[in-house]
């Protein structure tokens, strides 16, 4: 698995060992051994960009997906795709057939996830855990904007798989 990680925020520092680990761990859990994952930190005032460019709501979010692959159809996208395709937090990329092996992108805000951390108290590494999980997670087609019953599927999957990162981390120290 390949994992590329970029930052657009320099102020708020985070352990980015700590979290490219986590993302090993992440697509392990849900049997993406072989995929490739972008993970890119912004600030806010891209995340708002992003939020209103590709779902049309002009304030910033927390966390975005970009998938490369068509989770819902259940097979990739051809190379006569619209482009990208809104898809709630769920974005299509319409390079998707050009890299098969590639799952897609996650975008989290970090001044938006130091906020959450502060007010759930937990540190940044932890609330980027839960961010990632949940950015991946969709990604591999859960999508809790789907109904209760989807809801409740994929906050589950989101706690088994912190559950995982938490034992990683401790054994890792």
């Amino acid at each position: 698995m390949l994992i590329h990680m970029r930052s657009q925020v320099r102020r708020i520092t985070y352990d980015q060992a700590r979290l490219e680990r986590s993302a090993r761990e992440i697509l392990a859990d849900v049997g993406e051994t072989s995929a490739e994952l972008g993970i890119l930190f912004v600030g806010d005032q891209r995340m708002r960009g992003l939020n209103r460019r590709y779902r049309g709501k002009d304030r910033t979010t927390d966390v975005l997906a970009f998938a490369m692959r068509d989770v819902h159809a259940g097979k990739r996208r051809g190379a006569r795709g619209k482009g990208l395709r809104v898809k709630r937090k769920i974005l299509l990329s319409p390079a998707a057939h050009l890299m098969p092996d590639m799952l897609g992108d996650v975008v989290i805000s970090i001044p938006t996830a130091w906020r959450q951390a502060k007010e759930a108290r937990r540190s940044l590494d932890e609330e980027l855990a839960c961010l990632l999980v949940h950015g991946i997670l969709h990604l591999c087609g859960y999508d809790h904007e789907r109904g209760e019953k989807e809801a409740r599927r994929m906050h589950r999957r989101e706690g088994m798989i912190l559950r995982s990162i938490a034992r990683l981390m401790n054994r890792a120290g």
